[in-house]
Protein backbone atom coordinates (compact mmCIF):
# COMPACT_ATOMS: atom_id res chain seq x y z
CA UNK A 1 0.00 0.00 0.00
CA UNK A 2 1.03 3.63 -0.27
CA UNK A 3 0.67 6.54 1.47
CA UNK A 4 0.08 10.21 -0.82
CA UNK A 5 0.90 13.41 0.37
CA UNK A 6 1.53 16.47 -0.90
CA UNK A 7 4.58 18.88 0.20
CA UNK A 8 3.42 22.18 -0.11
CA UNK A 9 5.08 24.45 -1.97
CA UNK A 10 8.32 26.29 -0.62
CA UNK A 11 8.45 23.70 2.20
CA UNK A 12 10.53 20.73 3.02
CA UNK A 13 9.88 17.23 4.96
CA UNK A 14 11.46 14.61 5.83
CA UNK A 15 10.24 11.08 4.91
CA UNK A 16 11.18 7.21 6.35
CA UNK A 17 11.54 5.10 3.52
CA UNK A 18 13.19 1.20 5.00
CA UNK A 19 15.46 -0.97 2.51
CA UNK A 20 13.16 -1.88 -0.77
CA UNK A 21 10.31 0.97 -0.16
CA UNK A 22 9.72 3.21 -2.89
CA UNK A 23 9.26 7.00 -3.05
CA UNK A 24 7.62 8.72 -6.15
CA UNK A 25 8.21 12.45 -6.40
CA UNK A 26 5.19 13.85 -8.92
CA UNK A 27 5.65 17.33 -10.70
CA UNK A 28 2.12 18.16 -10.38
CA UNK A 29 2.48 21.19 -12.16
CA UNK A 30 5.55 20.19 -13.96
CA UNK A 31 8.00 23.14 -13.45
CA UNK A 32 8.94 22.48 -9.61
CA UNK A 33 12.24 22.03 -8.35
CA UNK A 34 12.70 19.43 -5.75
CA UNK A 35 16.24 18.97 -3.52
CA UNK A 36 16.50 15.87 -2.49
CA UNK A 37 18.59 14.18 0.27
CA UNK A 38 18.51 10.94 1.78
CA UNK A 39 20.27 10.61 5.62
CA UNK A 40 21.14 6.92 7.09
CA UNK A 41 18.76 5.99 9.33
CA UNK A 42 21.00 4.24 11.97
CA UNK A 43 24.24 6.34 11.08
CA UNK A 44 23.15 9.97 10.25
CA UNK A 45 26.78 11.23 10.00
CA UNK A 46 26.46 9.29 6.47
CA UNK A 47 24.10 10.28 3.15
CA UNK A 48 24.01 10.38 0.08
CA UNK A 49 27.08 12.39 -1.32
CA UNK A 50 26.22 14.21 -5.10
CA UNK A 51 30.48 14.05 -5.63
CA UNK A 52 30.91 10.62 -5.00
CA UNK A 53 27.64 9.85 -7.16
CA UNK A 54 28.99 11.75 -10.30
CA UNK A 55 32.60 9.91 -9.27
CA UNK A 56 31.52 6.35 -9.40
CA UNK A 57 28.88 7.39 -12.65
CA UNK A 58 31.81 9.14 -14.57
CA UNK A 59 28.78 11.47 -15.68
CA UNK A 60 27.68 14.80 -14.28
CA UNK A 61 23.90 14.23 -14.74
CA UNK A 62 21.63 10.91 -13.53
CA UNK A 63 19.24 8.78 -15.29
CA UNK A 64 16.50 5.79 -14.85
CA UNK A 65 18.74 2.77 -13.48
CA UNK A 66 21.50 4.35 -11.85
CA UNK A 67 22.55 4.08 -7.80
CA UNK A 68 23.28 6.63 -6.28
CA UNK A 69 25.99 6.66 -3.57
CA UNK A 70 26.66 8.02 -0.14
CA UNK A 71 29.80 9.06 0.92
CA UNK A 72 31.47 5.53 1.49
CA UNK A 73 29.95 5.00 -2.14
CA UNK A 74 27.69 2.68 -1.00
CA UNK A 75 24.48 2.56 -2.86
CA UNK A 76 21.51 4.33 -1.27
CA UNK A 77 19.27 5.22 -3.44
CA UNK A 78 18.37 3.62 -7.04
CA UNK A 79 16.48 5.63 -9.58
CA UNK A 80 13.81 3.11 -10.51
CA UNK A 81 11.88 5.05 -12.93
CA UNK A 82 11.93 8.62 -14.71
CA UNK A 83 9.17 9.64 -16.87
CA UNK A 84 10.36 13.36 -17.37
CA UNK A 85 13.04 14.28 -19.85
CA UNK A 86 15.11 13.34 -17.34
CA UNK A 87 16.88 16.84 -16.77
CA UNK A 88 18.06 17.15 -13.08
CA UNK A 89 21.19 18.82 -11.83
CA UNK A 90 23.45 17.14 -9.25
CA UNK A 91 25.77 20.52 -8.94
CA UNK A 92 24.19 23.12 -7.28
CA UNK A 93 23.90 23.90 -3.49
CA UNK A 94 21.08 23.96 -1.96
CA UNK A 95 19.59 27.93 -1.87
CA UNK A 96 20.14 29.53 1.25
CA UNK A 97 19.79 33.17 3.05
CA UNK A 98 23.12 34.62 1.46
CA UNK A 99 22.36 33.03 -2.05
CA UNK A 100 18.87 35.45 -1.89
CA UNK A 101 20.90 38.03 -0.77
CA UNK A 102 22.84 37.69 -3.15
CA UNK A 103 19.92 38.06 -5.83
CA UNK A 104 19.04 41.09 -4.21
CA UNK A 105 16.44 40.15 -1.53
CA UNK A 106 16.19 42.00 1.56
CA UNK A 107 14.71 40.24 4.67
CA UNK A 108 13.79 36.98 5.41
CA UNK A 109 13.38 34.05 2.47
CA UNK A 110 12.44 30.62 2.35
CA UNK A 111 15.13 28.23 1.32
CA UNK A 112 16.08 24.37 0.90
CA UNK A 113 19.20 25.00 3.81
CA UNK A 114 16.57 26.14 6.21
CA UNK A 115 14.02 23.58 5.08
CA UNK A 116 16.39 20.76 5.23
CA UNK A 117 17.49 21.90 8.48
CA UNK A 118 14.16 21.39 10.10
CA UNK A 119 12.65 19.01 7.94
CA UNK A 120 15.92 16.66 9.67
CA UNK A 121 14.81 18.56 13.16
CA UNK A 122 10.79 17.13 12.91
CA UNK A 123 12.35 13.43 12.50
CA UNK A 124 13.85 13.48 15.14
CA UNK A 125 17.18 12.59 13.51
CA UNK A 126 20.25 14.51 14.47
CA UNK A 127 21.47 17.16 11.78
CA UNK A 128 25.04 15.68 11.40
CA UNK A 129 26.03 16.41 7.94
CA UNK A 130 27.67 20.02 7.97
CA UNK A 131 27.73 21.70 5.64
CA UNK A 132 23.95 21.20 3.82
CA UNK A 133 24.94 18.66 1.59
CA UNK A 134 24.82 19.07 -2.46
CA UNK A 135 21.36 17.91 -3.14
CA UNK A 136 20.30 15.79 -6.06
CA UNK A 137 18.31 18.56 -7.61
CA UNK A 138 15.10 16.50 -9.08
CA UNK A 139 13.88 18.07 -12.58
CA UNK A 140 16.45 21.42 -12.13
CA UNK A 141 17.30 22.42 -15.44
CA UNK A 142 21.15 24.21 -15.52
CA UNK A 143 22.89 23.35 -18.71
CA UNK A 144 26.61 23.16 -18.46
CA UNK A 145 28.29 24.36 -22.12
CA UNK A 146 30.99 23.62 -23.87
CA UNK A 147 33.50 26.26 -22.02
CA UNK A 148 32.06 24.94 -18.40
CA UNK A 149 29.77 28.18 -17.83
CA UNK A 150 26.32 27.32 -16.59
CA UNK A 151 23.09 28.74 -17.33
CA UNK A 152 19.80 28.70 -14.24
CA UNK A 153 17.28 27.44 -17.04
CA UNK A 154 13.36 26.90 -17.09
CA UNK A 155 12.63 22.98 -16.02
CA UNK A 156 11.54 20.74 -19.12
CA UNK A 157 9.58 18.82 -16.86
CA UNK A 158 5.62 18.01 -17.70
CA UNK A 159 3.15 18.24 -15.28
CA UNK A 160 2.46 15.11 -13.75
CA UNK A 161 6.37 13.50 -14.61
CA UNK A 162 8.02 11.71 -11.82
CA UNK A 163 11.01 10.62 -10.72
CA UNK A 164 11.12 6.77 -8.57
CA UNK A 165 13.34 6.32 -6.34
CA UNK A 166 13.90 2.78 -4.43
CA UNK A 167 15.91 2.95 -0.69
CA UNK A 168 18.77 0.94 -1.38
CA UNK A 169 19.40 0.79 2.85
CA UNK A 170 17.30 2.41 5.47
CA UNK A 171 17.50 6.15 4.31
CA UNK A 172 15.56 9.26 5.56
CA UNK A 173 14.66 11.42 2.24
CA UNK A 174 14.57 15.22 3.04
CA UNK A 175 12.63 17.16 0.35
CA UNK A 176 12.10 20.40 -0.44
CA UNK A 177 9.83 22.11 -2.96
CA UNK A 178 12.94 24.88 -3.91
CA UNK A 179 11.27 28.37 -2.93
CA UNK A 180 13.25 30.13 -5.42
CA UNK A 181 11.16 33.04 -7.12
CA UNK A 182 13.81 35.18 -8.60
CA UNK A 183 15.26 33.44 -11.43
CA UNK A 184 13.50 30.52 -13.55
CA UNK A 185 14.31 27.76 -11.57
CA UNK A 186 11.02 26.87 -11.24
CA UNK A 187 9.64 28.06 -14.52
CA UNK A 188 9.23 31.23 -16.64
CA UNK A 189 6.67 32.12 -14.27
CA UNK A 190 9.07 31.52 -10.85
CA UNK A 191 6.59 30.55 -9.04
CA UNK A 192 7.34 27.53 -6.70
CA UNK A 193 4.52 25.46 -6.47
CA UNK A 194 3.43 22.04 -4.67
CA UNK A 195 4.38 18.40 -5.85
CA UNK A 196 2.64 15.03 -4.32
CA UNK A 197 4.77 12.21 -2.78
CA UNK A 198 4.00 8.75 -2.68
CA UNK A 199 5.64 6.27 -0.48
CA UNK A 200 5.44 2.80 -0.71
CA UNK A 201 6.85 0.45 2.03
CA UNK A 202 8.74 -2.77 1.37
CA UNK A 203 7.60 -5.95 0.11
CA UNK A 204 6.03 -7.72 2.82
CA UNK A 205 5.38 -4.80 4.90
CA UNK A 206 2.07 -2.79 4.43
CA UNK A 207 0.69 0.66 4.73
CA UNK A 208 -2.22 2.39 5.31
CA UNK A 209 -3.06 4.35 2.11
CA UNK A 210 -3.92 8.29 2.32
CA UNK A 211 -3.75 11.20 0.96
Amino acid sequence: MAVTMTLAARTGAAFQVPRGGTLRVINTYGSQVVDTWAVARQEPQHGLSMAHTRAVLGRLVVKAGDELVDDRRRPVLHIAEDTSPGVHDTLIPACDPVRYRQLGHTGHHDNCSDNYHRALADSGLPDLLIPVPVPLNLFMNVPVNSDGDIVFSAPVSRPGDSVLLRALADVVVVLSACPQDILPVNGVLQQPRDVEVRITDAPGKHTEERS
